[in-house]
């Protein structure tokens, strides 16, 4: 992080008070600067044209001047729709506006006709709100650079008090367009966001020391209401903007530019749009969990903004996508359950996946894009279950991209619902009216809003100290039924933990149910729950040295054992060691798309160790992907610590299969590149005649090329050899000299002098 952008985040830390506006200051009225001469087909219009599968039917919720500029949106437990209006968010040379403020309206359609009836504004006084989310009595909101909770705890959609802020920090002067965004509450009671790649935030509680805060970059986040405690969940893409989760849990998100579909592994690592990862001993990191991009793989991604090829609008309309929803309504057409729907931004329509199970996580495979819009301004931002079953869509309403270059038109705006069949009266009225145990029910519904709202009123009640007892007694007996679904144990499990009130008791024995998910959340939710009390704590780190590694040694769930990689991370670095060999011998993980990567950043602590069990893990492990980082991991230090080298190579020699020895090489390549000499292991001579006696054509090269740069005479010579020698192949020639040269070995002024004349030699001879 530059020295500048500490200084700008200590300066923004210091200056809360820029965030809000007193409430008797008259609401400025929003200005257009756009300077295009186009328009936006009315609402009405739009929606009447929207092309979708027949018995779908859309309507115009809302539209300007009603509502303006919606930048995100939630509901509440009586069925309406909260919005976020965003009119600060001003040109690339302002970036946000102080001349104008956000606020927060709130929509009720009492007749479910598909149109609000009745608008109210609940809060007027934000700047750079971002995002909205109800709950614990009141409403959150990212105000950058702040998290902030709006009380209203009697629920007269009037704020009690100003703004308490919970977190500062999140950074918003370098990148308008990827700021953190996108707050929603998680099954396990968490409330979740996302940042993108161009803010580089320390967050943390307001007043605390710079070297306490948490650095953030991109990717997903998660706040605890009850223990005031924020963490990063996984990093990487370039702007998250939307997610969800299936209906086991198990968190997507939406991105751009570089891949748009990923599986949400806490503690994960994933491809950045610019650069490496941040951590310069993650050596590779973790791509999009789709099998295709939704443009034409020919163009560059920058193409789109000059319109939308044939290629493309056939591939699915563009890289960018805002908004995710799977659809888990229960009033769409069976086919629908589980499909993902997204917004994309060029496309102007859905893109809808499929998602299978695959290895240890998910593929997203494209489906046909059934939902089109006519409305050459339509710029979708975030889609949302509605109460019946339904989804609602907003609607940003502009000519150009989110990072515009062209003007702001504040002045447009719409919200759209989208069903199966005519709007229907809702089931259930106000859900904060309903009894604790009936609620407990609804986790049987299965409409996912009422499931969800459910849970989050039954633990709003438990968070403001209400006695929950009935409620607790009856999502007990729904896990421990006779014959109890997995998906309702699964929902009254995580109603439980987010209520605080599972134990150690509730959870254990899911470690042995046949259904993966129901293991995996146990995993989860044991870790999460080990805060609450000693004894918790205790049997957790017991299960930490012997129950995990015994289940990780015959787990046949792929899903699992990833949640008992991405677990490592969450355990003091001296009680991974049991769990990360058992999970490193499970040899059919070896080409996953996520486990090795994920076990190495689990395991890369270990490197600090001296007492070999880092050494050992690796020469023991069967996933050649991580034998290959642990060795580079040793290599970089090979002058510091030589002895870890001679052993791991030694071990290496007497126990690694080719495979195995052929990684370990190419990770001490790896850790010496672009070293022109380097002292020679002190069992080199001995050990790479072992490893010679198992060699294929690859890993004879690479030992050759290893003592090049180790000063062995001999393996310089047969470098020089196969250069000099035009019977070889020409990469094979050429990959020899590019060893010799950059191990500067004798003689090499002749051996480049004699390639000089070959053209194809010349450049690297040079």
């Amino acid at each position: 992080m530059t020295t500048f952008t500490r200084l700008l985040i200590l300066a923004l830390l210091c200056l809360p008070a820029v965030l809000f506006a007193a409430e008797t200051d008259p609401f400025p009225e929003p200005f257009n600067t756009e300077k295009s001469i186009s328009k936006a087909l009315p609402g009405d219009q739009t929606a009447a044209g929207i092309r979708m599968p027949e018995g779908f039917q859309a309507t115009c919720f809302a539209s300007e001047p009603d509502v303006r500029q919606p930048i995100a949106m939630t509901t509440d437990a009586r069925g309406r729709l909260w919005v976020a209006e965003n009119y600060t968010y001003s040109e690339r040379l302002e970036n946000f506006t102080d001349k104008l403020r956000d606020r927060i309206l709130i929509f009720e359609d009492s007749d479910n006709d598909g149109h609000y009836d009745k608008r109210t504004i609940f809060w007027d006084g934000a700047r750079r709100l971002t995002s909205i989310e109800i709950g614990r009595g009141g409403v959150w909101a990212l105000c950058l650079p702040e998290l902030v909770f709006i009380p209203d705890r009697d629920g007269d959609d009037v704020p009690d008090s100003e703004p308490e802020a919970l977190l500062d920090g999140f950074v918003y002067e370098t990148g308008r367009h990827t700021v953190a965004n996108g707050l929603r509450w998680g099954p396990d009671g968490w409330l979740y966001g996302r940042q993108g790649i161009l803010a580089q935030s320390l967050v943390g509680k307001p007043g605390t020391p710079e070297e306490e805060r948490i650095p953030t970059n991109v990717g997903i986040w998660r706040y605890n209401p009850e223990r005031k405690v924020f963490e990063i969940v996984a990093v990487g893409t370039t702007n998250p903007w939307g997610m969800d989760w299936n209906a086991q849990g198990e968190l997507f998100f939406i991105n751009t530019v570089i891949g748009h579909l990923w599986h949400v592994i806490p503690g994960a690592h994933y491809r950045r749009m610019t650069g490496p990862d941040l951590d310069p001993q993650i050596y590779d990191i973790i791509e999009q969990h789709a099998d295709h991009v939704h443009w034409a793989t020919g163009e560059d991604w920058t193409d789109v903004r000059r319109g939308v090829s044939g290629a493309t609008s056939k591939a699915g309309g563009g890289h960018a996508h805002t908004g995710l929803l799977i659809y888990q309504g229960g009033s769409w057409p069976s086919e629908w359950n589980g499909k993902l729907l997204t917004v994309n931004f060029h496309g102007k329509r859905l893109n809808v996946e499929r998602l299978e199970r695959e290895g240890t996580g998910f593929v997203g495979k494209h489906q046909e894009d059934n939902f089109a819009f006519p409305d050459p301004w339509f710029r979708g931002v975030d889609i949302i279950p509605a109460p019946d079953g339904g989804i609602f869509i907003s609607d940003w309403s502009d000519s150009g991209e989110c990072h515009d270059n062209d003007g702001i038109h504040r002045l447009s705006g719409r919200i759209y619902k989208l069903n199966y069949g005519p709007n229907k009266p809702r089931e259930y009225g106000d859900l904060e009216k309903m009894e604790s145990v009936d609620l407990a029910l609804l986790q049987n519904s299965s409409n996912v809003w009422l499931e969800r709202m459910s849970r989050r009123v039954l633990s709003d009640r438990a968070a403001l100290g209400h006695d929950q007892t009935g409620a607790t007694a009856q999502l007990r007996k729904m896990i421990a039924g006779k014959q109890p679904d997995p998906l309702q144990r699964l929902r009254a499990s995580w109603t439980l933990h987010a209520m605080g009130a599972n134990d150690w008791t509730d959870l254990a024995p899911f470690l042995e149910a046949k259904d993966e998910a129901l293991r995996a959340w146990a995993i989860r939710l044991l870790e999460d729950g080990s805060h609450r009390n000693p004894d918790w704590q205790k049997n957790f780190l017991n299960h930490a040295l012997r129950e995990f590694p015994e289940m990780a040694r015959s787990e046949p769930s792929g899903l699992v054992r990833l949640t008992l990689a991405s677990l490592l991370q969450k355990l003091p670095p001296d009680l991974r060691l049991p769990l990360a060999a058992e999970l490193l011998s499970r040899g059919e993980d070896a080409k996953d798309h996520n486990q090795p990567l994920m076990l190495w950043v689990g395991i890369l602590p270990l490197a600090e160790t001296d007492n070999r069990s880092f050494e050992n893990l690796i020469i023991n492990a069967r996933l050649e992907t991580v034998q290959r980082y642990g060795a580079r991991r040793l290599a970089e230090e090979i002058d510091e610590h030589p002895d870890r080298i001679d052993y791991l190579l030694t071990q290496a020699a007497e126990k690694c299969g080719t495979a195995s020895c052929q990684a370990i090489l190419d990770g001490l390549a790896d850790g010496i590149s672009g070293r022109r000499q380097v002292a020679k292991p002190r069992s080199w001579e001995r050990v790479s005649a072992k490893f010679l006696s198992k060699a294929n054509n690859a890993m004879r090269y690479r030992l050759q090329i290893l003592g090049a740069v180790f000063g062995d005479g001999l393996a310089v010579d047969a470098l020089r050899e196969v250069a000099l020698n035009t019977a070889n192949s020409l990469p094979q020639r050429k990959a020899a000299l590019e060893a010799l040269v950059e191990a500067r070995v004798p003689a090499l002024r002749e051996v480049c002098e004699a390639l000089l004349p070959e053209n194809e030699l010349t450049v690297t001879a040079v």
